[in-house]
């Protein structure tokens, strides 16, 4: 398939650098012919628009792949609605206009398979987006994420430049976050299983029924998708990127346990909510462009749980 965006050569700025897709894309990068721009919070804060467009006009970007943004699980989501909204509608909209105003060639919104109905059909098109209502659980992230991609698809209409978005489902892999207090399910999984092993427990606590069904993939997979994606597509349409199957919590939970080596049972606190009964995407489109993750669930998990036990010391995941 014949590339539409050479990277080759090209000044390409990843913004949220740090965070664990940031910091896959960044690694991905390092494949290509391309110098890579990057910039920290002391050095740059994508919540003030004008040091954003300043920036974006003073460092020649030929690409940005938009990366920032708050996340969080259930909980997070729950407790802190206005800080998701506010401050993810105010870093796509910054970096985006941003990002046009400099003349950017190619831009790629990163997004949330959040974004669908929470009842959408099994498994999830692209053409499902605002056919019915969000999960109420994770709604502000949601609707932020759905204005950054309706974003970019404005600035394609009205001034037609290349701005694209693609629509990851779960991910996980080295630098998520463990905190058990604001994680997504397998971060939060994981450091639970470990510290129950190192206190000689033999059962594992998962939240809600165990029954929902989710689809993960590596974070290495999806910062290759990424990269596939600003080369090879350019669409109106934002783009699914997954793995095509999904797995149930309750099942996710026991190869955790596999991986971290804790032997015991599973119990389930039916006083936490499930969430979304079932998220799995299509990933006809992509799959139709050419591109297939690697990584298998497995194989991905104790990868993961031996780079959360290498890094457990470190501050970030003493919390």
């Amino acid at each position: 398939m014949p590339e539409c965006f050479v990277l080759s050569g090209k000044r390409v700025f990843v913004a949220g650098h740090k965070g664990m897709v940031g910091a896959a894309v960044v690694r991905r990068l390092e494949q290509e012919n391309c110098d890579v721009v990057i910039a920290g919070r002391d050095q740059l804060d994508l919540l003030d628009q004008a040091a954003v467009r300043i920036f974006c006009a003073d460092h020649n970007l030929d690409a940005v792949i938009l990366a920032a943004a708050k996340v969080g699980g259930i909980l997070a989501n729950d407790t802190y609605p206005a800080d998701f909204l506010y401050e993810n509608l105010t870093i796509e909209t910054n970096v985006i206009e941003g990002a046009f105003r400099a003349g950017v060639e190619k831009l790629l919104f990163l997004g949330s398979s959040c974004i669908y109905p929470k009842f959408a059909s099994q498994p999830i098109s692209e053409s499902a987006l605002l056919t019915g209502a969000l999960e109420p659980t994770n709604e502000w992230y949601a609707i932020a994420k759905i204005a950054g991609l309706k974003l970019c698809e404005a600035y394609r209409k009205q001034h037609g430049v290349d701005f694209i978005s693609a629509m990851p489902t779960n991910l996980y892999g080295p630098g998520d976050n463990f905190d058990l207090q604001n994680s997504h399910v397998i971060p939060a999984l994981l450091r639970k299983a470990h510290e129950a092993k190192h206190r000689g427990e033999n059962s594992l606590e998962i939240w809600g029924s165990g029954t929902p069904r989710r689809e993960f993939l590596h974070v290495d997979d999806c910062a290759d998708a990424l990269v596939f994606l600003l080369k090879n597509y350019s669409g109106t349409e934002h783009v699914n990127v997954g793995v095509g199957s999904d797995v149930a919590i309750a099942e996710l939970a026991q190869i955790i346990m596999d991986a971290v080596g804790l032997n015991g049972s599973l119990m389930f606190d039916s006083s936490k909510p499930d969430g979304t009964p079932q998220k799995l995407l299509s990933v006809e489109k992509i799959a139709e462009l050419g591109w297939r993750p690697r990584i298998e669930l497995r194989d991905g998990l104790l990868s993961t749980y031996q780079w959360f036990v290498e890094h457990q010391n470190d501050a970030h995941l003493r919390r």
